[in-house]
């Protein structure tokens, strides 16, 4: 399903506003994983990625959508939370594996648009670019669209975002 049809299912189409916040991309070798290594804002989340052992599948090709948290968004946590994912493994790769679609969403495809993006956990993300930004279930916002990679594109957030 593209991108058209999956919000269209959703009842919600509408036509996509422009992208105004300009791209970043490190070139067409590196991968998400080596973005996130790249970006010392989001080594805890390289923590995390490495402790649930899912760096191979990051690294792999494909085309994946990451809503990947700074550093301050794991901090923002309540006490405690990161430690008990970080000790249990099934735990956190819930949580992470619910930052990832399997599917290629730019900004410039979320913009404008309310609806509901699949994640490799198994949930939906809800999406809410109909204002000056995009928002992820109602609180999260998207700080850096379109970190682009040789398997996908990263969005950064400002928050962590736990399934429900």
């Amino acid at each position: 399903m593209n991108r058209r049809q999956f919000f269209a299912a959703s009842g919600t189409a509408v036509a996509a506003a422009a992208l105004s916040a300009p791209s970043i991309s490190y070139g067409q070798s590196a991968t998400i994983v080596d973005l996130a290594v790249a970006t010392p804002d989001l080594s805890t989340l390289v923590a995390a990625v490495t402790a649930a052992g899912l760096v191979e599948t990051l690294s792999a090709p494909g085309t994946f959508t990451v809503f990947a948290p700074t550093n301050a968004a794991f901090d923002a946590l309540p006490h405690g939370v990161l430690d008990s994912l970080l000790a249990d493994t099934a735990a956190l790769t819930n949580v992470l594996t619910y930052h990832v679609s399997g599917s290629y969403y730019p900004a410039s495809g979320l913009l404008g648009q309310f609806g509901r993006v699949p994640t490799v956990q198994g949930s939906f993300i809800t999406v809410d670019g109909r204002g000056s930004g995009v928002v992820l279930n109602r609180t999260i916002n998207v700080t850096t669209p379109d970190v682009l990679a040789s398997n996908g594109v990263v969005h950064i957030i400002d928050g962590v975002l736990l399934p429900h």
